[in-house]
């Protein structure tokens, strides 16, 4: 295989605040990469046509880099490609999963002096990919109203689109399934079911406390707390860690993941995307090279 071009393609968003330009400065000038700045979505197109080799580092969040591990997969340019991070989203989850420095300077010497190694991609059978979590239910509910609050709150708006989400939701007639063994069926009604390669969401909440990247395994947790009660009770383990002892959670690793029944709502990284019936998410181990510890 031929040996990649030294050098960087550092890409950030040219709507980023003022403190997100110095950071964006700071990880530029550790690794004397070139800066390319995108307005929208459709920009990136024109960043991974300059890479030529290049390792590239994206300066967001997970909706960042969800954005360009799909544009690079849809290329077919993921095993071919090195990507760094410098986080600069509102979570970060999977940097946090993956002990990547938060500050942007420390970020880009990791990516310097780091070395890429393979992780795991997780694909739905609707043709999206992820690269932290998905969630299903309420967690997809609370992740847009989060969503709608970031502008404003930061980091703030998590706690509050789940506590928002929480507060209205009754729940879904589901079934989940486990590499075709049932975790839980709709006899009872499901709050909300998470699936990921990431421990963390919202900036840190661990949803997936058993989930190791790069393992070869989804990580899959189903909440069953859809009274008044249990649902405070749930929302009150899980901001503190402790839920999977809770009677209402199941929680599983497998290499397939289906979960059908009632229209409900899905959040892939952070992006809703139109309510289904039914969606399979599969593992696809080492699918593609970031520069981590």
């Amino acid at each position: 295989m031929t040996p990649p071009t030294p050098g960087y393609l550092l890409v950030a968003s040219s709507k980023a605040g003022s403190t997100d330009e110095e950071a964006v400065t700071a990880a530029r000038d550790v690794l004397d990469a070139e800066l390319m700045l995108c307005e929208q979505p459709d920009d990136l197109e024109a960043a991974l046509d300059r890479l030529d080799g290049r390792t590239l580092v994206i300066a967001g969040g997970d909706g960042s880099l969800h954005l360009a591990v799909r544009r690079l997969s849809d290329r077919s340019a993921l095993a071919t490609t090195s990507v760094g991070l410098v986080p600069l989203g509102t979570g970060n989850d999977l940097a946090r999963a993956l002990d990547i420095p938060l500050d942007a300077a420390d970020a880009a010497l990791l990516v310097r002096d780091g070395q890429a190694r393979p992780i795991d991609l997780i694909r739905d059978d609707a043709g999206g990919i992820v690269v932290n979590a998905a969630h299903v239910g309420v967690g997809a509910d609370a992740a847009e109203h989060a969503g709608r609050l970031k502008p404003r709150l930061g980091p703030l708006a998590y706690p509050l689109g789940a506590v928002r989400a929480g507060l209205r939701s009754t729940g879904w007639r589901l079934r989940v399934e486990v590499d075709g063994k049932v975790l839980s069926d709709s006899h009872r009604k499901t709050l909300m079911v998470g699936i990921g390669n990431g421990r963390g969401i919202g900036g840190g909440t661990p949803l997936l406390p058993r989930a190791v990247p790069d393992d070869g395994l989804l990580d899959v947790v189903v909440s069953q707390a859809s009274s008044p009660f249990a649902r405070v009770r749930y929302g009150a383990a899980l901001s503190s860690g402790q839920h999977l002892s809770d009677r209402a959670v199941r929680y599983a690793q497998g290499t397939t993941v289906t979960v059908r029944g009632e229209e409900v709502g899905v959040n892939e990284d952070g992006e809703t995307g139109e309510a289904t019936g039914r969606r399979t998410w599969t593992v696809d181990p080492g699918a593609w090279r970031l520069i981590r510890p």
